[in-house]
C-alpha cells in the first residue's frame, strides 16, 4: 500500500500543533512532535491523517522510543491498545502526565 506522500500538514491542524506555526513545520524533522500532539489532542479525523502521512510501523516506533508525558491515563492505554495495538508494556510514568506536570 502506498503511502500518501504529504509536503504540508493541513492548517486545521494549528490548533493542536500549537508549539509552531504548521507551515513551519518539517514532516520528518519534526515527526515526534506531530505524532505525539495528533494522538494525544487529534480528532479521528486528524488520527487517520496521521496513518496516511507516516506509516504504523514508523508511529509506533516514535510512540515507544521517544516517551512524551503529555497524555492522560484514559488516552494512553487507548492509544497504545486500541489504535497502535501494541502488546508490549510500556512505563506509563514515561507518557501519562498529571494536572500539575508529568506523573511522577
Amino acid at each position: 500500500m502506498k503511502r500518501k506522500n504529504l509536503n504540508k500538514i493541513p492548517s486545521e491542524f494549528q490548533g493542536i500543533l500549537w508549539s509552531a506555526n504548521v507551515r513551519d513545520l518539517n514532516l520528518e524533522e519534526d515527526k515526534s512532535y506531530i505524532i505525539h500532539q495528533v494522538l494525544m489532542y487529534g480528532s479521528l479525523e486528524q488520527i487517520r491523517w496521521l496513518f496516511r502521512t507516516y506509516k504504523k510501523e514508523e508511529i509506533k516506533k516514535v510512540f515507544i522510543e521517544n516517551p512524551v508525558p503529555i497524555y492522560t491515563k484514559p488516552i494512553f492505554y487507548f492509544i497504545k491498545n486500541i489504535i497502535l495495538n501494541l502488546k508490549k508494556k510500556l512505563d506509563e510514568k514515561k507518557y501519562i502526565k498529571n494536572i500539575i506536570g508529568p506523573f511522577r
